[in-house]
């Protein structure tokens, strides 16, 4: 049901205020167990919610701290839903996020082991690599809605550490949408 509603609004006519405010108000219904529920909106119609939005809107949901902590959440919930195990191998990789955040960083933390992919926002391992970008470029690589590569090239995703498990990983993941 929320995959139709989210499919029926046409993002690129939104205002970012206007924007905002949908997101909003589906954020409001699911915390006052209304069941409408954020999280089950598809991984699909999310990319296409986010490979719609104008760069202002993601902007503009980067600086909304309720938003941006929800959109961080889901991202990393479901990136052991997409992880390819085969395609993994025997990895063992720890690789922290950083996404900045006015003077401070938000972090996350993504570990890959034994095949299996866990995300956490408890940074507690020494990271083999981290990775700092911009929220709204990692959203539209998580989304599928840029390519992992040329956002490394353009300096949109910065690794400090060891480059090689920071790629390797991203290659790990099938990603939604059409990059």
């Amino acid at each position: 049901m929320l995959d139709e509603f989210a499919r029926s609004i046409d993002v690129g006519v939104l205002s970012t205020e206007q924007f905002l405010r949908v997101l909003e108000t589906l954020h409001m219904l699911d915390a006052t167990g209304s069941g409408i529920e954020l999280s089950s909106l598809s991984t699909e119609v999310l990319a296409e919610v986010v490979g719609a939005a104008s760069k202002e809107q993601l902007r503009a949901l980067a600086r909304h701290p309720q938003l941006r902590a929800l959109f961080l959440e889901e991202v990393f919930r479901r990136m052991a839903d997409h992880f390819n195990a085969e395609r993994a191998g025997d990895a063992d990789i720890v690789v922290t996020w950083r996404f900045p955040n006015g003077d401070d960083h938000d972090r996350y933390q993504t570990v890959i082991e034994d095949g299996r992919c866990v995300s956490t926002a408890d940074c507690v391992l020494t990271p083999d690599t981290t990775i700092t970008a911009p929220f709204e470029d990692f959203l539209r690589v998580a989304t599928g809605n840029a390519r992992p590569a040329s956002q490394f090239v353009r300096g949109k995703l910065r690794v400090k550490g060891d480059y090689t498990p920071a790629v390797r990983m991203l290659s790990f993941f099938d990603l939604p949408g059409a990059a």
